[in-house]
């Protein structure tokens, strides 16, 4: 496994796994209809593009073959956004060895906090990272009821 800054040729590879986790990670915890709500298909590689750009910072964990299994995004005031994993390397440390690559970055930068909206299985991997929850959060998407948690990590 490597983790190194995303590249544009990794957009198909994180539209594929957001999907993926969405829909067999986070299937466990949600319902199937919350999970179409939450991605009802894959996100076009436009659309990838255009989201990583406003992003300060995103790594991606990647095979002996460079295709990426993980990503994990950083936004400059310290909240993470997307976190997600082709279910199939769940459980092998690469959550850890990419949130380790994040929260040494924003040691760099300075940064009093890390915040981030959770879900289920992300709360469970937050809180042993050091992050408490905040409240949990409802809302709704494509009309169907989901929700998360707000979390903080002071650094």
């Amino acid at each position: 496994m490597q983790i190194r800054p995303f590249e544009a040729r990794d957009a198909s590879d994180w539209a594929r796994i957001f999907h993926a986790a969405v829909h067999t990670i986070g299937a466990r915890d949600y319902s199937p209809a919350q999970c179409a709500a939450w991605s009802p298909s894959l996100v076009p590689v436009g659309g990838v593009l255009a989201h990583v750009a406003a992003k300060y910072r995103v790594w991606v964990a990647t095979d002996a073959a460079d295709v990426a299994q993980g990503f994990i995004e950083l936004d400059a005031d310290g909240h993470i956004d997307c976190f997600y994993l082709a279910p199939e390397v769940a459980g092998t440390g690469i959550a850890t060895a990419l949130y380790t690559a994040l929260e040494g970055e924003a040691r760099r930068m300075g940064l009093a906090r890390l915040y981030v909206e959770a879900s289920e299985a992300a709360r469970r991997f937050f809180l042993r990272q050091g992050f408490v929850v905040q409240g949990r959060r409802d809302f709704e998407r494509r009309g169907v009821a989901l929700h998360n948690y707000a979390m903080i990590k002071t650094l």
